[in-house]
C-alpha cells in the first residue's frame, strides 16, 4: 500500500475519511480527486492495484493529504470486511462512504455464465449495503457521516432485453438510500442517491457497447466531474436523490410518470441496440 503522507499535527483535528469503491477510473476517481480537493484523506478501492497506488501517490503529492489503496474484488463474499479491516488497521474510521463500484451485463441474463451474474450482484448490491453497514454504527456514535450511492437514470426505467439485473440494482441503490435517510437522518448521517444518465467513463468500453454509445450525441453527456460535483453539493444540502443535468431531470420525470405500458414499449426498443448478441 502506498505509505501515508504526514496526518496533521499534534492537537489539530484528524482529516475526514473519505473510503471511494470502484476508484481506479470514471466516476469512482473523480469523487476520489473531489474529495481530497476538499481535505479528505482518501480509501481508494477497486481490483487494480497498480491503478490505485498511481492515483493514491498523486493525490498525496497534490493535495497534502494521506491517500492509500485498498485492493479487494468486490464481488467476494470476504471483500466488505477486508475493506473495513483495512482502514480499521490504520487507525481510521469512515467519515464519507461513496458506493460507486459497478459495471454492466450487456447480455441476455443466460447469456452468461452464473458467477458473472452472481459477481454483478455482490458488486453493485451486497458490497455496497455490506460497506454501509460497516460504516453506519460508528458514523452514528460520532453524530455525522455520509453515504453517496451511485445509482442511475435506469433506476427509474422498466426493465429491458440485456443488462437485465441493472435497473433492478440501480432502483434499490435509491430505495435503499431513501430508508437510510429515513433512519439516519435524525442521528446526523446525510444519504444520496446520485443518478445519472450518459457519462463519460471506461463503463460502455467495459461491457462492448463502446461503438453504439459513440453514436449518441455528445450534448446528452455528462462528464464524471460534472456528476461528482452535484453529487458532492447535494449530499450536503442533505437531498437523498438527485439527478443531475436538465435533461437527465426531464428524462426521469417522465420515467416516473408516464404509464408503463407506454414507457416499458419506448425503453425496449430504445434499449434493444444495447443488448449485445449471447
Amino acid at each position: 500500500m502506498t505509505s501515508p503522507r504526514p496526518g496533521p499535527t499534534s492537537g489539530d483535528p484528524p482529516r475526514p475519511l473519505a473510503l471511494v469503491t470502484g476508484a481506479s477510473a470514471g466516476i469512482g476517481e473523480a469523487f476520489a480527486r473531489a474529495y481530497a480537493r476538499r481535505g479528505h484523506d482518501i480509501a481508494l478501492v477497486a481490483r487494480r492495484a497498480d491503478r490505485l497506488e498511481a492515483l493514491a501517490a498523486e493525490l498525496s503529492a497534490a493535495h497534502g493529504i494521506e491517500a492509500f489503496a485498498i485492493p479487494a474484488d468486490l464481488a467476494t463474499l470476504e471483500a466488505c470486511q477486508q475493506v473495513l479491516d483495512a482502514v480499521a488497521a490504520r487507525g481510521r474510521q469512515v467519515d464519507v462512504l461513496v458506493n460507486n463500484a459497478g459495471f454492466g451485463i450487456a447480455q441476455s441474463f443466460t447469456g452468461v455464465p452464473w458467477s458473472r451474474q452472481r459477481d454483478f450482484l455482490m458488486t453493485l448490491v451486497v458490497s455496497g449495503c455490506g460497506l454501509a453497514y460497516g460504516v453506519i454504527p460508528p458514523m452514528v456514535a460520532r453524530g455525522s457521516g455520509a453515504i453517496i450511492n451511485v445509482a442511475s437514470l435506469a433506476g427509474f426505467a422498466p426493465g429491458a432485453a440485456g443488462h437485465t439485473l441493472y435497473p433492478g440494482a440501480k432502483s434499490l441503490a435509491i430505495k435503499f438510500s431513501q430508508a437510510l435517510d429515513a433512519e439516519y437522518r435524525d442521528k446526523g448521517l446525510k444519504v444520496t442517491a446520485v443518478c445519472p444518465g450518459f457519462t463519460l467513463t471506461e463503463f460502455a468500453e467495459v461491457n462492448g457497447t463502446q461503438a453504439i454509445m459513440d453514436q449518441a450525441p455528445r450534448r446528452f453527456f455528462q462528464t464524471a466531474e460534472q456528476v461528482v460535483e452535484i453529487a458532492i453539493a447535494a449530499n450536503a444540502r442533505g437531498k437523498v436523490v438527485v439527478v443531475p443535468g436538465w435533461h437527465n431531470k426531464l428524462a426521469a420525470a417522465l420515467l416516473r410518470y408516464l404509464p408503463e405500458s407506454l414507457l416499458s414499449a419506448v425503453i425496449r426498443r430504445g434499449a434493444a441496440k444495447y443488448h449485445l448478441e449471447d
